[in-house]
């Protein structure tokens, strides 16, 4: 506020405002600057890729039902009901790139997001397992309003790394939102969590309210764009030009079509009947000379 107090008196001064006008503008400049820090202070900690924004986010590739239900978690609301979004589909699919583009919309309507590897959290809950501090490494991630686990299905996990994961699936449940980003369908969950009773928990706490985003039918978007590039850098076949041309000869007029005027010289000596008549003859029906 000091640094903006001298600036909006001035204003004020100048517009002639009222004092209550006057605290108005002062007031609210003071919220967008709070506004701003708060902003670029949660996108420091949230780990989110910058470049992943729906600003990049090419959503025409998706087919509408998916469009409009990615445009619906735009709005943030899932996560006031601590709903789970989990996005699945083939590597290339677009899946990471939509999970960081909600997370930067999030953070721009005020909440807090986390945005890790999978394999990278679960190292961490690890060693705060090992140095018997996990309730509290849990209570640390459960401020966060939204988690973005990316690559879950990348990671074959040993006994002691399943049971963290699972630990933090259950301190969230209906409590937290989680975003899940996998190349493996819910049928090939148990190559994660190994036993088939952690697996099916795993999966209920998950889906129990949770909004799926199928992504399995489309292409990589990655060789989707390389196929792309090699098209165009395809020399493309020459153009074919007349023989005339090509010897330097001047261009030939072109051949007269039924309904075209005659040449001006011609049409001197022909009044409109006999023009049009002739320009509606066929060019090789005409007399020789």
């Amino acid at each position: 506020m000091e640094a903006t107090f001298a600036d909006i008196a001035l204003k004020a001064s100048r517009d002639g405002l009222t004092h209550e006008a006057f605290l108005y503008e002062l007031a609210r400049g003071e919220y967008e600057d709070r506004t701003q820090r708060r902003t670029e202070r949660y996108l420091r900690a949230s780990g989110l890729p910058r470049e992943k924004t729906f600003a990049t986010l090419q959503l025409a590739r998706f087919p509408p039902p998916l469009q409009m239900a990615i445009e619906r978690l735009r709005s943030g609301a899932f996560v006031d009901e601590a709903i789970n979004v989990v996005a699945v589909g083939r590597p290339g699919a677009g899946k990471s790139h939509v999970a960081a583009a909600l997370g930067h919309a999030l953070i721009a309507q005020g909440h807090t997001v986390l945005w890790t590897a999978t394999a990278a959290l679960v190292q961490r809950l690890l060693a705060a397992k090992r140095d018997l501090c996990l309730p509290r490494e849990l209570a640390t991630l459960d401020r966060v309003s939204c988690l973005i686990l990316d690559d879950i299905g990348y990671v074959q996990h040993d006994r002691d790394e399943m049971e963290v994961l699972c630990t933090l699936l259950a301190e969230r449940y209906e409590r937290r939102s989680v975003i899940l980003t996998t190349n493996l369908v819910f049928s090939a969950w148990d190559r994660i969590f190994k036993d088939p009773m952690t697996t099916m928990a795993a999966i209920d706490r998950v889906v129990h309210h949770c909004v799926i985003l199928d992504l399995m039918a489309l292409e990589s978007y990655r060789a989707h764009t390389a196929q792309q590039q090699a098209r165009d850098a395809l020399p493309r076949p020459p153009v074919d030009r007349p023989r005339h041309a090509e010897k330097g000869e001047p261009d030939r007029p072109p051949i007269s079509q039924p309904g075209d005027r005659l040449p001006a010289p011609i049409s001197e000596f022909c009044n409109d009947d006999l023009q049009e008549s002739v320009a509606q003859s066929p060019t090789e029906d005409l007399p020789h000379a």
